[in-house]
């Protein structure tokens, strides 16, 4: 009997010893776990937060976005990335740079011009890198103390002129978008230029891409052919304007050749965007390491570094023919179907 009571008391001592061994481990894993995320939270607020914003969705701004974060990548600075797309939407621009100034962004990186300006004005404090901007000064982000970036101005006379050697034309039509300062600057740029070498201008506006194609038919009947400039409202309707201006035997020239695969553009001589975000990427690594956003000032694509895009298959059925050196030269060359890179 006593034996029993004895082994009875062993086992609720042993119970107890159990349960307390179980608790402090319990406290002490938490306490580890605790340790684990001060110190997580520690490396994260040692990073650089950079805010991406990005107008809308095309292979163009896609490609920049993308040469952006992969440099960032390659380099061995601790940083987080917060992107956000606008969707084409003005107001949205606002809505995310005021979301950035919440989060307190350290480098606000706009994608497209309605996205840095919109930066500008509503984090007028903080570090900005803007790439793809047609016209700075014009948007109002030349000279000033924290901005910098990259523009991707067109060469429109050479666009020009290279069509003007093997098309005969003397209307050129061009659609763009009348609530973005970057499309408004391209069609001043394109009228003026037509207005040198005796073209007529012939023009429409619109305020977002679902008017692309009703405005291109507006004025298909009145041109030679049509120019699409890097406007992006215009570009990521790419598709629509090329299958108008097939269905009516006009050539379409782009000045973006990146979203001009599987469309009926003609000819296409733009930039490479993606060298365009590695571009931006160190330009932000520049800032990074304490250079004056104002001393960096504006980068300009250098216009012998266009990549020239030909669709055989679009100027055989318009009764066009290439010349023989610029199909050579071509980066990019479409034939019986098939993309072939030079």
């Amino acid at each position: 009997m006593i034996l029993s009571i004895v082994t009875l008391l062993e086992d609720k001592i042993m119970k107890k010893i159990i349960s307390m061994l179980v608790l402090v481990l319990v406290i002490i894993g938490f306490a580890f776990a605790m340790g684990k995320v001060e110190q997580a939270q520690e490396i994260e607020s040692d990073s650089i937060k950079i805010g991406i914003s990005k107008l809308l969705s095309h292979p163009a701004l896609d490609s920049i976005e993308k040469g952006i974060t992969d440099y960032l990548s390659s380099t061995d600075i601790k940083y987080s990335v917060h992107v956000e797309n606008a969707n084409g939407d003005i107001s949205t621009c606002a809505s995310i740079a005021q979301v950035f100034k919440n989060e307190k962004i350290d480098i606000a990186v706009g994608i497209a011009t309605p996205t840095a300006q919109a930066i500008q004005t509503l984090m007028s404090d903080t570090k900005q890198v803007y790439s793809s901007v047609t016209d700075p000064e014009s948007a109002g982000l030349l000279g000033l103390d924290n901005v910098c970036g990259v523009s991707d101005m067109v060469p429109v006379r050479t666009h020009l002129e290279l069509l003007k050697s093997f098309i005969k034309f003397d209307r050129l039509g061009m659609v763009y978008t009348s609530s973005e300062a970057n499309g408004l600057t391209l069609k001043n740029t394109v009228e003026g230029v037509c207005k040198e070498l005796g073209i007529e201008f012939v023009g429409v506006a619109v305020n977002n891409s679902s008017e692309v194609r009703m405005a291109a038919l507006s004025i298909i009947d009145r041109v030679d052919l049509m120019y699409v400039a890097t406007d992006n409202t215009v570009v990521s309707a790419i598709t629509a304007l090329s299958k108008v201006c097939y269905d009516n035997k006009k050539p379409l020239f782009s000045a973006d050749t990146t979203s001009s695969f599987d469309t009926e553009v003609l000819i296409a001589g733009g930039f490479d965007y993606y060298k365009s975000g590695v571009l931006t990427g160190q330009l932000i690594e520049r800032v990074i390491n304490g250079e004056s956003p104002k001393e960096i000032g504006v980068q300009y694509l250098n216009a012998d570094s266009l990549e020239l895009y030909l669709n055989l298959d679009i100027a055989a059925k318009l009764g066009l023919d290439f010349p023989t050196s610029l199909v050579e030269n071509a980066k990019y060359v479409v034939k019986n179907g098939e993309l072939l890179k030079n």
